[in-house]
């Protein structure tokens, strides 16, 4: 299979995949105790949003002849679905713990700020360099938070071995999952450049760990301890 082959296939497969995520997600929620159903609608809407955002860029990629720059596309995404699947984490804890909302602040503030910076250096209005130092700033900050800040102490004291386990296994794939996302800007954009459906690839199957995994390990947690609960 050429890459030409590789890419389309990692565009319809994802467009699909999207979708199935996101209504799956969507009518599960019920099913789930409600104090995860947040969580669980945070992850359908991230993958309804990716669907959306798919949907064209597959069309997209087809008209350009498997040569188009989707990277506007992408920013679009990201800039709806990063801070969403970021402020999980809040919601998770929130639901059974009594969160500040300066946690929600510095989560949203940090993953703004990686974004657009990321964004705007792409896009020519800083320089490569500082936008991608900056990104890197923003989501080492997220990490930071996540380990050794108020969400990863209250994650240790919370109580709830579901909440732990689905915050564990996705702080994992905010700090090996997303750094995919790190190593593309750099491959594009100062390591001078790489075959274009070579990166497209590589985004698809990032967006399909961190968004898709991401949010079937929120679900399964929620629906294990939604068991226990009923027992």
């Amino acid at each position: 299979m050429d890459i030409n082959s590789l890419t389309q296939f990692s565009f319809y497969f994802g467009t699909a995949a999207m979708l199935c995520s996101a209504v799956f997600f969507f009518f599960e929620r019920g099913e789930v105790s409600p104090k995860w159903r947040t969580s669980v609608t945070v992850a359908g809407l991230v993958t309804f949003i990716a669907f959306f955002h798919y949907w064209y860029m597959r069309d997209a990629w087809v008209a350009a002849f498997g040569s188009g720059d989707l990277t506007q596309l992408r920013y679009i995404d990201w800039l709806l679905t990063f801070p969403l699947t970021i402020l999980t984490f809040y919601v998770m804890l929130n639901s059974v713990s009594e969160v500040k909302r300066g946690m929600f602040w510095r989560l949203l503030v940090g993953t703004l700020v990686w974004v657009v910076a990321q964004l705007l250096g792409a896009y020519g209005y800083m320089s490569v360099t500082l936008g991608f130092l900056v990104g890197i700033v923003g989501w080492l900050y997220i990490i930071g938070e996540l380990y050794m800040g108020d969400a990863g102490r209250m994650n240790a004291s919370c109580n709830n071995d579901s909440v732990q386990m689905a915050f564990f296994a996705n702080r994992l794939i905010i700090t090996i999952g997303f750094s995919i996302y790190h190593i593309g800007y750099f491959i594009e954009h100062l390591a001078g450049g790489a075959n274009i459906n070579s990166l497209n690839v590589i985004y698809n199957l990032a967006d399909f760990l961190n968004k898709i995994i991401f949010g079937m390990i929120i679900y399964s947690a929620a629906i294990q301890d939604t068991k226990k609960e009923a027992q």
